[in-house]
């Protein structure tokens, strides 16, 4: 089937991902080196195609449901949240009205002025208080605080 022996093939497999971990340093593929190398065993064990194939996937599966978040922690630790996640589910006051046929809206929201769209397409009024639902970009998604 393949030119080369089957280890031979995992192998390089496994060094591309290799490669491509070292390249993206933030564990995208480590999972699948490490699959890889399982399905080299299982070759040069001769065993068939199928259960090599099968162990690069569950081999790959385990360790990244295993490692995930632990790398996530490891990885994550310094995130510091950003404007935008601050205000999330914060009120706020509308300084101009919040009109998305119009394309205008601004609110002030987490000591910031954001410009607002409402997330049903209803008109709010300027001075009222809305509750910042969602960020789409550099506008903030809004509903009426009364309507949560």
């Amino acid at each position: 089937m393949f030119p080369f022996p089957m280890q031979t093939v995992w192998l390089a497999i496994a060094i591309l991902f290799g490669i491509i971990e070292a390249a993206t340093l933030g564990l995208t593929s480590i999972w699948f080196a490490l699959g890889a190398l399982g399905a080299m065993v299982v070759a040069m064990l001769h065993g068939p195609l199928w259960l090599q194939i099968l162990a690069f996937v569950v081999i790959s599966a385990v360790t990244l449901v295993l490692t995930r978040d632990i790398a996530k922690q490891y990885f994550n630790r310094s995130r510091q949240p950003t404007n935008a996640d601050r205000i999330i589910d914060t009120e706020a006051l509308v300084l101009e009205d919040v009109d998305n046929m119009h394309a205008t809206g601004t609110i002030r929201a987490g000591g910031a002025v954001w410009t607002a769209r409402s997330r049903d397409g209803e008109f709010i009024p300027h001075d009222s208080t809305v509750r910042v639902v969602d960020i789409d970009g550099v506008k903030a998604i809004v509903v009426p605080a009364k309507q949560d």
